[in-house]
């Protein structure tokens, strides 16, 4: 099947119609923000994003979405899921996490990777706005057990663009991985607020 979006991939998972993503593109002209790259051709992943450093990271990654049409999966504690904002949060790719369940989040997630076909899940792996030294290691917790490749987009704010990076190559070795991809972002990549990154 072909696509019209230079950004996106057979495999990439789709929401929306012309009028959303109409509208994503109008979001991210207004903000000055442009996307570059290339998704992969992977069926099942878990995308990172960082640097995390201010609150509008949240608005571009949604303009951003938008803009492409991406259905991006990300955790949400199944109490927010209540009627009539349940169906909503789900639609737009929130997964409901039971904190109280005799079964971990990465369990839960290996459950929700098995059961779906097409599902890209999506992290910020430093956990905070501020800076940090090392990032949280959950996600490459969840990749390895959930036998899913991680791949990088990177937020960088001189240029103003949304980087569709690479998939990264893991090593399974927590720590190594974990201090590589560290170092990678803050190569590559400057935040919205780099005092924070």
């Amino acid at each position: 099947m072909k696509y019209d979006n230079p950004h996106i991939s057979a495999s990439t998972p789709r929401m929306g119609n012309a009028v959303t993503r109409g509208i994503g593109s109008i979001m991210m002209k207004i903000i000055g923000w442009k996307i570059t790259g290339q998704f992969p051709e992977e069926k099942k992943m878990i995308v990172i994003g960082a640097p995390h450093t201010s609150n509008w990271d949240f608005i571009l990654a949604m303009s951003a979405m938008l803009s492409v049409g991406l259905h991006f999966s990300w955790m949400m504690k199944k109490e927010a899921f209540f009627w009539p904002l349940g169906p909503l949060w789900k639609k737009m790719g929130g997964i409901p996490i039971d904190r109280k369940s005799k079964t971990n989040l990465i369990e839960q997630m290996v459950a929700y990777f098995e059961t779906h076909d097409n599902v890209w899940v999506g992290l910020t792996p430093e956990g905070t706005r501020k800076k940090v030294e090392t990032l949280k290691k959950g996600y490459l917790r969840m990749a390895y057990a959930a036998k899913v490749p991680i791949y990088i987009i990177g937020i960088n704010g001189p240029t103003k663009e949304v980087v569709l990076d690479k998939v990264w190559d893991l090593t399974y070795d927590t720590d190594i991985d974990n201090r590589k991809i560290k170092a990678y972002f803050d190569k590559n990549f400057t935040g919205i607020k780099p005092e924070n990154g």
